[in-house]
C-alpha cells in the first residue's frame, strides 16, 4: 500500500515539473486545493523525516537485517525528496499556501530544521547526518543536501505570502526560529558554493559545476531565494512590527551590508530597499515589538508522531525488516517492474536537463540497453564492456 502511495506521489511530482515548465500547472494546483491534499503531503513529509532519524538507525543495527537489495530502503529515503520537490513546484501559488491551513506551522518547522542542517554543513564542510549503510551513505548525504535546498525554496514561497499567513506562522518564523538571522548565516557561508583546487564550484540544477571567472559574481537561483526571503521578512510592515530588533539580531542583520555590492543590486534591484533599511537600522533603535495578547497555535504533526510511537522504534524497525525490507526474489522482481513503470524512461528523459551519457566513457550516448532500457552507451563496444556489471540489474528490471 505504501509503495502504491509513493508511486502516486512520484507521478504527481513528475507531472508537476513538466506542467510548470510548460506554464500549465493550474490544473494540478486546483486538484491539490480541492481535495485538501497539501496537509496530507506535509504530514507524509514529516513522517518520512522522523522515520529517517528514529527508525532507520535502529533498523541498520539489527543483526538480522541483511537485505537482498537496498533499493526498497532507497525508495523510502527518496520519498521525502519527491514530496518536497512537489511542494516546491506548487507553493509558488498563493492558494496552495493558504490551503495548507494549520499544517503551514509544521512545514515552517520542517524548513527550519533543514536550513539548520545546511548551516551546519557549511560550518563543518560536510553533512551533519550520516546514514549507517555504507552503500547508501553517500547517496543519502547528497539527497539530504538537495532536500535542504528545496526546503529553502519552499520557505521563500511561504514568505511571499506573509500578509495572508496566520499570526502564529509569522511569530514562529520571526521569533521562535529567528529565520532572518539563520538566513544571514546562509548568506555568509553559502553552502552551495565552494572552492576546489583554486576554482569556484556552485551547486545548480542538481549538480556541482565549475564557474568560469567571468561568472563568479553572478547570482545563482539559490542566492536569490535567500535574498528574497530576507526582503519578505524584513521589509514587510507586519514583520517589522513583530520582530525583535535587539542588540544581537541587529548586529547579525548588519552583516548583510558588506554583501550588498553594486554588482549584486544590479542583478536584483529590490535589494536597494534592503540597503536603505539596513542603513536606517544602523543609526536608529527600532521600537520593541508590540505584544499581542493572543492564543498562539503550535505545530502538532511532529509531536503527535513522536508521542504516539515513543518507545516503539525498535519494534517498528523489526516489523519493517520482516514485512517491508526483506522481499523474496519474486516480490523484488514485481516491485522492480512497478518502479520501472513509475519512473517512465520517456518521462525521465523529458525531465533531464542534459543529454544522456555513456555509462562507460561518459560521452554523449545515442544507444541504450534494449532489455531494460535503463543504461546508455555510445557504442556496442562500451555496452559489451559493461555487461558483466549491468547484467544483475538488467535481469531484475527486464
Amino acid at each position: 500500500r505504501w509503495l502504491r502511495q509513493h508511486e502516486y506521489v512520484e507521478k504527481l511530482n513528475m507531472h508537476g515539473i513538466l506542467s510548470a515548465s510548460a506554464g500549465q500547472e493550474q490544473l494540478l494546483t486546483e486538484l491539490l486545493v480541492t481535495y485538501a491534499k497539501i496537509p496530507v503531503l506535509i504530514g507524509e513529509l514529516i513522517s518520512v523525516e522522523i522515520w529517517k532519524y528514529k527508525v532507520f538507525p535502529v533498523l541498520c543495527r539489527l543483526e538480522d537485517f541483511k537485505p537482498r537489495s537496498t533499493f526498497p530502503i532507497y525508495v523510502v529515503l527518496h520519498h521525502e525528496a519527491s514530496i518536497i520537490n512537489l511542494l516546491e513546484t506548487v507553493f509558488f501559488h498563493k492558494e496552495i499556501c493558504e490551503s495548507a491551513e494549520d499544517s503551514i506551522l509544521d512545514l515552517i518547522d520542517y524548513c527550519h530544521r533543514k536550513l539548520t542542517l545546511l548551516t551546519a554543513r557549511s560550518a563543518s564542510g560536510q553533512a551533519a547526518v550520516l546514514i549507517p549503510p555504507q552503500e547508501l551513505q553517500k547517496q543519502a548525504e547528497t539527497m539530504e543536501f538537495e532536500i535542504s535546498l528545496k526546503a529553502l525554496s519552499v520557505l521563500r514561497f511561504i514568505t511571499d505570502q506573509v500578509e495572508s499567513l496566520p499570526l502564529s506562522a509569522l511569530t514562529r518564523m520571526l521569533n521562535t526560529h529567528n529565520l532572518p538571522c539563520l538566513l544571514v548565516e546562509l548568506v555568509e557561508h553559502c553552502p552551495w558554493s565552494c572552492w576546489e583546487a583554486g576554482k569556484l564550484k556552485k551547486f545548480e540544477n542538481g549538480a556541482w559545476h565549475m564557474v568560469p571567472p567571468e561568472d563568479q559574481m553572478k547570482m545563482t537561483k539559490l542566492d536569490g531565494q535567500v535574498w528574497l526571503a530576507l526582503l519578505n521578512l524584513l521589509l514587510s510592515p507586519e514583520c517589522q512590527r513583530k520582530y525583535r530588533f535587539d542588540g544581537f539580531n541587529k548586529s547579525q542583520l548588519l552583516k548583510l551590508r558588506v554583501f550588498l555590492t553594486d554588482v549584486l543590486i544590479d542583478q536584483l534591484p529590490n535589494l536597494l530597499e534592503m540597503q536603505r533599511f539596513l542603513s536606517y537600522l544602523a543609526v536608529t533603535e527600532p521600537a520593541p515589538p508590540k505584544k499581542d495578547l493572543v492564543l498562539e497555535q503550535v505545530p502538532v504533526i511532529w509531536d503527535h508522531i513522536l508521542k504516539k510511537n515513543s518507545g516503539k522504534w525498535e519494534a517498528i524497525a523489526k516489523h519493517q525488516v520482516k514485512h517491508a525490507f526483506s522481499p523474496t526474489e519474486e516480490e523484488l522482481k514485481l516491485q522492480a517492474r512497478r518502479w520501472a513503470q513509475t519512473y517512465s524512461l520517456d518521462m525521465m528523459e523529458a525531465l533531464a536537463p542534459d543529454k544522456p551519457r555513456c555509462r562507460v566513457c561518459g560521452v554523449e550516448a545515442a544507444k541504450r540497453c534494449s532489455r531494460c532500457r535503463n543504461e546508455w552507451y555510445c557504442t556496442r563496444a562500451c555496452q559489451v564492456q559493461h555487461w558483466q556489471k549491468h547484467k544483475p540489474a538488467c535481469n531484475l528490471m527486464a
